[in-house]
Protein backbone atom coordinates (compact mmCIF):
# COMPACT_ATOMS: atom_id res chain seq x y z
CA UNK A 1 0.00 0.00 0.00
CA UNK A 2 1.33 3.25 -1.09
CA UNK A 3 -0.54 5.42 0.97
CA UNK A 4 1.46 4.29 4.33
CA UNK A 5 4.76 2.94 5.14
CA UNK A 6 4.36 -0.01 7.74
CA UNK A 7 7.92 -1.93 9.01
CA UNK A 8 10.69 -2.56 11.54
CA UNK A 9 13.68 -0.28 11.57
CA UNK A 10 16.23 -1.45 14.67
CA UNK A 11 14.18 -1.69 18.23
CA UNK A 12 11.30 0.11 16.57
CA UNK A 13 7.80 -0.80 14.81
CA UNK A 14 7.16 2.34 12.64
CA UNK A 15 4.32 3.84 10.92
CA UNK A 16 4.91 6.50 8.25
CA UNK A 17 1.83 7.91 6.83
CA UNK A 18 2.19 8.54 3.15
CA UNK A 19 -0.32 10.67 1.52
CA UNK A 20 1.47 14.55 2.19
CA UNK A 21 -0.42 15.52 -1.11
CA UNK A 22 -3.78 14.82 0.78
CA UNK A 23 -2.78 16.22 4.19
CA UNK A 24 -2.14 12.67 4.66
CA UNK A 25 -5.66 11.87 5.65
CA UNK A 26 -6.86 8.18 6.57
CA UNK A 27 -8.42 6.01 5.01
CA UNK A 28 -10.12 2.60 5.91
CA UNK A 29 -7.65 0.89 4.36
CA UNK A 30 -4.91 2.62 6.38
CA UNK A 31 -6.66 2.28 10.04
CA UNK A 32 -6.79 -1.73 9.63
CA UNK A 33 -3.13 -1.82 8.83
CA UNK A 34 -2.39 -0.23 11.33
CA UNK A 35 -4.04 -2.06 13.54
CA UNK A 36 -2.60 -5.02 12.00
CA UNK A 37 0.77 -4.07 12.52
CA UNK A 38 0.29 -2.87 16.40
CA UNK A 39 -1.92 -6.53 16.78
CA UNK A 40 1.66 -8.52 15.25
CA UNK A 41 3.81 -6.21 17.01
CA UNK A 42 2.30 -6.16 20.62
CA UNK A 43 4.13 -9.84 21.21
CA UNK A 44 7.00 -9.59 19.37
CA UNK A 45 9.87 -9.35 21.77
CA UNK A 46 12.09 -7.46 18.88
CA UNK A 47 9.62 -4.32 18.83
CA UNK A 48 10.87 -2.41 22.14
CA UNK A 49 8.07 0.99 20.89
CA UNK A 50 6.28 2.42 17.95
CA UNK A 51 7.20 5.78 16.17
CA UNK A 52 4.17 7.10 14.39
CA UNK A 53 4.76 10.02 11.28
CA UNK A 54 4.15 11.39 8.52
CA UNK A 55 5.62 12.15 5.31
CA UNK A 56 5.35 16.00 4.55
CA UNK A 57 5.73 19.14 6.07
CA UNK A 58 2.38 20.26 6.07
CA UNK A 59 0.10 17.99 8.05
CA UNK A 60 0.65 14.67 10.34
CA UNK A 61 -2.95 13.71 9.64
CA UNK A 62 -5.78 16.11 8.19
CA UNK A 63 -8.40 13.80 9.62
CA UNK A 64 -10.40 11.30 8.08
CA UNK A 65 -10.85 10.58 4.39
CA UNK A 66 -14.89 11.33 4.47
CA UNK A 67 -15.38 10.79 0.17
CA UNK A 68 -16.37 7.28 0.84
CA UNK A 69 -18.22 8.20 3.63
CA UNK A 70 -20.19 10.72 1.67
CA UNK A 71 -20.95 8.38 -1.36
CA UNK A 72 -22.11 5.76 0.34
CA UNK A 73 -24.13 7.88 2.71
CA UNK A 74 -26.26 9.22 0.14
CA UNK A 75 -27.03 5.96 -1.34
CA UNK A 76 -28.70 5.29 1.59
CA UNK A 77 -25.96 2.42 2.94
CA UNK A 78 -25.44 3.83 6.31
CA UNK A 79 -23.99 0.57 7.07
CA UNK A 80 -20.58 1.25 5.68
CA UNK A 81 -19.95 4.22 7.84
CA UNK A 82 -21.17 2.53 10.68
CA UNK A 83 -17.96 -0.40 10.59
CA UNK A 84 -16.03 2.42 9.65
CA UNK A 85 -16.58 4.06 12.77
CA UNK A 86 -16.77 1.20 14.60
CA UNK A 87 -13.02 -0.24 13.54
CA UNK A 88 -11.70 3.64 13.36
CA UNK A 89 -12.80 3.66 17.63
CA UNK A 90 -11.29 -0.02 18.01
CA UNK A 91 -7.42 1.24 17.17
CA UNK A 92 -7.55 5.04 19.07
CA UNK A 93 -8.61 2.27 21.98
CA UNK A 94 -5.64 -0.19 21.18
CA UNK A 95 -3.16 3.06 20.76
CA UNK A 96 -4.75 4.25 24.35
CA UNK A 97 -3.97 0.80 25.81
CA UNK A 98 -1.06 -0.23 23.59
CA UNK A 99 1.37 -2.48 26.08
CA UNK A 100 4.19 -0.79 24.84
CA UNK A 101 5.66 2.59 24.46
CA UNK A 102 3.90 4.55 21.04
CA UNK A 103 5.58 8.07 20.36
CA UNK A 104 3.80 10.27 17.74
CA UNK A 105 5.35 13.39 15.93
CA UNK A 106 2.86 15.56 14.62
CA UNK A 107 3.97 18.34 12.67
CA UNK A 108 1.17 20.55 11.06
CA UNK A 109 -2.36 20.02 10.86
CA UNK A 110 -3.55 17.13 13.15
CA UNK A 111 -7.14 17.25 13.26
CA UNK A 112 -9.96 14.64 13.44
CA UNK A 113 -8.96 11.32 12.89
CA UNK A 114 -5.23 12.27 13.16
CA UNK A 115 -6.06 13.11 16.63
CA UNK A 116 -7.11 9.54 17.49
CA UNK A 117 -3.97 8.39 15.77
CA UNK A 118 -1.63 10.84 17.22
CA UNK A 119 -2.95 11.75 20.71
CA UNK A 120 -3.70 8.92 22.73
CA UNK A 121 -0.07 7.12 22.57
CA UNK A 122 2.52 7.41 25.33
CA UNK A 123 4.19 9.96 24.24
CA UNK A 124 2.76 12.67 22.08
CA UNK A 125 5.19 15.22 20.53
CA UNK A 126 4.47 18.18 19.12
CA UNK A 127 6.59 21.59 17.61
CA UNK A 128 6.75 24.83 16.14
CA UNK A 129 4.32 23.80 12.96
CA UNK A 130 1.87 21.54 15.21
CA UNK A 131 -1.90 22.91 15.03
CA UNK A 132 -4.39 20.11 16.82
CA UNK A 133 -7.95 20.60 16.55
CA UNK A 134 -11.60 18.55 16.77
CA UNK A 135 -13.19 20.44 13.78
CA UNK A 136 -15.98 17.56 13.81
CA UNK A 137 -18.86 20.20 14.65
CA UNK A 138 -18.34 22.04 11.19
CA UNK A 139 -19.26 18.68 9.46
CA UNK A 140 -21.81 17.69 11.20
CA UNK A 141 -20.72 15.32 13.99
CA UNK A 142 -19.48 15.82 17.44
CA UNK A 143 -15.68 15.66 18.33
CA UNK A 144 -14.97 11.38 18.01
CA UNK A 145 -12.30 9.30 17.67
CA UNK A 146 -11.79 9.50 21.31
CA UNK A 147 -11.38 12.79 21.44
CA UNK A 148 -13.95 13.52 23.60
CA UNK A 149 -12.31 12.09 26.61
CA UNK A 150 -9.22 14.50 26.01
CA UNK A 151 -12.26 17.11 25.97
CA UNK A 152 -13.65 16.21 28.95
CA UNK A 153 -10.52 16.09 30.63
CA UNK A 154 -9.43 19.16 29.79
CA UNK A 155 -8.87 22.04 32.47
CA UNK A 156 -11.85 24.26 33.38
CA UNK A 157 -14.34 24.24 30.26
CA UNK A 158 -11.35 24.60 27.80
CA UNK A 159 -12.76 21.25 26.34
CA UNK A 160 -16.52 22.95 25.61
CA UNK A 161 -14.83 25.59 24.25
CA UNK A 162 -12.49 23.64 21.67
CA UNK A 163 -14.70 20.84 21.09
CA UNK A 164 -17.67 23.41 19.21
CA UNK A 165 -15.09 26.20 17.93
CA UNK A 166 -12.85 24.01 16.19
CA UNK A 167 -10.07 26.39 17.15
CA UNK A 168 -7.08 24.98 16.63
CA UNK A 169 -4.18 24.32 19.30
CA UNK A 170 -0.82 25.63 19.03
CA UNK A 171 2.01 22.74 20.41
CA UNK A 172 2.14 24.98 23.56
CA UNK A 173 -1.82 25.06 23.73
CA UNK A 174 -1.64 21.14 22.81
CA UNK A 175 0.23 20.37 25.92
CA UNK A 176 -1.62 22.91 28.17
CA UNK A 177 -5.30 20.62 26.73
CA UNK A 178 -3.98 17.23 27.29
CA UNK A 179 -3.43 16.65 23.40
CA UNK A 180 0.38 16.68 23.66
CA UNK A 181 2.78 15.87 26.37
CA UNK A 182 6.19 17.56 25.04
CA UNK A 183 7.76 20.32 22.64
CA UNK A 184 10.81 19.28 20.72
CA UNK A 185 11.59 21.40 18.00
CA UNK A 186 11.33 19.80 14.51
CA UNK A 187 14.84 19.77 13.06
CA UNK A 188 15.40 17.00 15.93
CA UNK A 189 12.90 14.73 15.03
CA UNK A 190 14.94 12.78 12.29
CA UNK A 191 18.20 12.11 14.63
CA UNK A 192 15.33 11.48 17.58
CA UNK A 193 13.68 8.50 15.33
CA UNK A 194 17.15 7.15 14.55
CA UNK A 195 17.93 7.24 18.05
CA UNK A 196 14.59 5.54 18.65
CA UNK A 197 15.06 2.98 16.12
CA UNK A 198 18.71 2.10 17.11
CA UNK A 199 17.82 2.14 21.18
CA UNK A 200 14.14 1.02 21.30
CA UNK A 201 14.54 3.14 24.51
CA UNK A 202 12.09 6.56 25.17
CA UNK A 203 14.63 7.76 27.22
CA UNK A 204 16.12 9.11 23.92
CA UNK A 205 13.21 11.73 23.76
CA UNK A 206 14.28 13.46 27.26
CA UNK A 207 17.47 15.43 26.23
CA UNK A 208 15.75 17.04 23.63
CA UNK A 209 12.02 18.30 24.95
CA UNK A 210 12.27 21.90 25.72
CA UNK A 211 9.78 24.28 27.66
CA UNK A 212 7.30 25.62 24.74
CA UNK A 213 6.39 29.22 24.77
CA UNK A 214 3.21 30.13 27.32
CA UNK A 215 0.14 29.24 25.90
CA UNK A 216 -2.15 31.73 24.47
CA UNK A 217 -5.25 29.31 25.23
CA UNK A 218 -4.19 28.95 29.56
CA UNK A 219 -4.16 33.14 28.93
CA UNK A 220 -7.73 32.33 27.89
CA UNK A 221 -8.74 29.99 30.09
CA UNK A 222 -10.49 32.27 32.87
CA UNK A 223 -12.43 34.02 30.19
CA UNK A 224 -13.57 30.88 28.73
CA UNK A 225 -14.95 29.16 32.07
CA UNK A 226 -16.95 32.11 32.63
CA UNK A 227 -18.03 32.10 28.90
CA UNK A 228 -18.89 28.16 28.90
CA UNK A 229 -20.63 27.89 32.54
CA UNK A 230 -23.62 26.24 31.15
CA UNK A 231 -25.41 23.12 31.06
CA UNK A 232 -26.56 23.53 27.24
CA UNK A 233 -25.66 24.99 24.28
CA UNK A 234 -27.98 27.19 24.89
CA UNK A 235 -26.74 28.77 28.15
CA UNK A 236 -22.96 29.17 26.60
CA UNK A 237 -25.01 31.68 23.57
CA UNK A 238 -26.75 33.12 26.22
CA UNK A 239 -23.33 34.11 28.03
CA UNK A 240 -21.40 34.87 24.94
CA UNK A 241 -24.23 37.33 23.57
CA UNK A 242 -24.71 38.89 27.01
CA UNK A 243 -20.64 39.44 27.39
CA UNK A 244 -20.23 40.96 23.95
CA UNK A 245 -16.31 41.25 24.18
CA UNK A 246 -14.08 40.68 21.39
CA UNK A 247 -13.56 37.47 22.38
CA UNK A 248 -17.03 36.79 22.88
CA UNK A 249 -18.11 38.00 19.52
CA UNK A 250 -15.13 35.73 17.58
CA UNK A 251 -16.47 32.70 19.61
CA UNK A 252 -20.15 33.56 18.47
CA UNK A 253 -18.82 33.71 14.55
CA UNK A 254 -17.00 30.46 14.84
CA UNK A 255 -20.02 28.64 16.44
CA UNK A 256 -22.04 30.28 13.57
CA UNK A 257 -20.12 27.96 11.13
CA UNK A 258 -21.28 24.86 13.54
CA UNK A 259 -24.26 21.99 13.57
CA UNK A 260 -26.76 23.54 15.68
CA UNK A 261 -27.18 19.60 16.64
CA UNK A 262 -24.14 18.27 16.86
CA UNK A 263 -22.09 21.44 19.46
CA UNK A 264 -25.77 20.71 21.64
CA UNK A 265 -24.74 16.87 21.73
CA UNK A 266 -21.09 17.55 21.64
CA UNK A 267 -21.48 19.11 25.04
CA UNK A 268 -23.52 17.00 26.41
CA UNK A 269 -20.81 14.12 25.82
CA UNK A 270 -18.26 16.31 27.72
CA UNK A 271 -20.53 16.54 30.70
CA UNK A 272 -21.42 13.01 30.88
CA UNK A 273 -17.86 12.17 30.55
CA UNK A 274 -16.72 14.39 33.50
CA UNK A 275 -15.90 12.51 36.77
CA UNK A 276 -14.10 9.68 38.07
CA UNK A 277 -15.99 6.72 36.27
CA UNK A 278 -14.10 8.56 32.71
CA UNK A 279 -12.68 5.91 30.25
CA UNK A 280 -11.55 5.44 26.91
CA UNK A 281 -14.40 2.59 25.98
CA UNK A 282 -16.81 4.84 27.63
CA UNK A 283 -16.05 8.25 25.52
CA UNK A 284 -15.95 5.82 22.65
CA UNK A 285 -19.56 4.66 23.02
CA UNK A 286 -21.22 7.82 23.58
CA UNK A 287 -18.61 9.29 20.57
CA UNK A 288 -20.68 6.34 18.65
CA UNK A 289 -24.03 6.78 19.41
CA UNK A 290 -23.82 10.02 17.68
CA UNK A 291 -22.17 9.01 14.74
CA UNK A 292 -24.42 5.85 13.94
CA UNK A 293 -26.69 7.57 13.66
CA UNK A 294 -24.89 10.97 11.99
CA UNK A 295 -26.20 9.74 8.32
CA UNK A 296 -29.32 8.80 8.85
CA UNK A 297 -31.07 11.09 11.19
CA UNK A 298 -28.05 14.28 11.93
CA UNK A 299 -26.26 16.65 9.67
CA UNK A 300 -23.33 14.67 8.43
CA UNK A 301 -24.08 14.40 4.54
CA UNK A 302 -25.39 17.72 4.95
CA UNK A 303 -22.16 18.99 6.11
CA UNK A 304 -20.15 17.61 3.72
CA UNK A 305 -21.81 18.18 1.01
CA UNK A 306 -21.53 22.12 1.93
CA UNK A 307 -17.47 21.83 2.87
CA UNK A 308 -16.68 19.33 -0.02
CA UNK A 309 -18.92 18.82 -2.62
CA UNK A 310 -20.46 21.54 -3.34
CA UNK A 311 -17.71 24.01 -1.55
CA UNK A 312 -20.55 26.31 -1.03
CA UNK A 313 -20.40 26.83 3.19
CA UNK A 314 -24.00 27.13 3.19
CA UNK A 315 -25.49 24.18 4.98
CA UNK A 316 -28.64 23.84 5.97
CA UNK A 317 -28.38 22.80 9.50
CA UNK A 318 -31.35 21.44 11.36
CA UNK A 319 -32.21 23.63 14.32
CA UNK A 320 -30.39 26.91 12.12
CA UNK A 321 -31.80 29.26 14.97
CA UNK A 322 -29.64 27.17 17.81
CA UNK A 323 -32.28 26.18 19.32
CA UNK A 324 -32.07 22.42 20.05
CA UNK A 325 -34.64 20.60 22.26
CA UNK A 326 -33.34 17.81 24.58
CA UNK A 327 -35.08 15.62 22.56
CA UNK A 328 -33.32 16.01 19.62
CA UNK A 329 -29.80 15.28 21.55
CA UNK A 330 -31.21 12.54 23.47
CA UNK A 331 -32.26 10.90 20.36
CA UNK A 332 -28.73 10.89 19.60
CA UNK A 333 -27.03 9.81 22.06
CA UNK A 334 -29.60 7.00 23.25
CA UNK A 335 -28.13 3.37 23.75
CA UNK A 336 -27.73 1.64 20.83
CA UNK A 337 -28.96 -1.93 21.99
CA UNK A 338 -27.55 -4.58 20.00
CA UNK A 339 -25.88 -2.24 17.76
CA UNK A 340 -23.71 -0.71 20.23
CA UNK A 341 -19.96 -0.28 19.57
CA UNK A 342 -17.96 -3.26 20.68
CA UNK A 343 -13.80 -3.12 20.71
CA UNK A 344 -13.39 -6.72 20.47
CA UNK A 345 -11.84 -7.55 16.73
CA UNK A 346 -13.64 -9.53 14.52
CA UNK A 347 -12.65 -11.44 11.80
Amino acid sequence: MNDISIRITGRAGRVTLNRPQALNALTYEMCLAIEDALDRWSNDTSVDLIVLDAAGDRAFCSGGDIAELYATGKAGNYGYGRKFWADEYRLNAKIFSYSKPVISFMQGFTMGGGVGLGCHGSHRIVGETSQIAMPECGIGLIPDVGGSLMLALAPGRVGEYLGITATRMSAQDAIFAGFADNYIPQDRWPDLISDLEGSGDVAMLTPAILEPPVSNLQRQQAQIDVLFDGEMLGDILNNLRADGGDFALETLKKMGRMSPLAMASAIEVIHRLRGPSLTIEKALDLEYRFTYRAMEHGDFLEGIRAAIIDKDRKPAWQFADMNVPLAATGKMLRPLGNAALTLEKTI
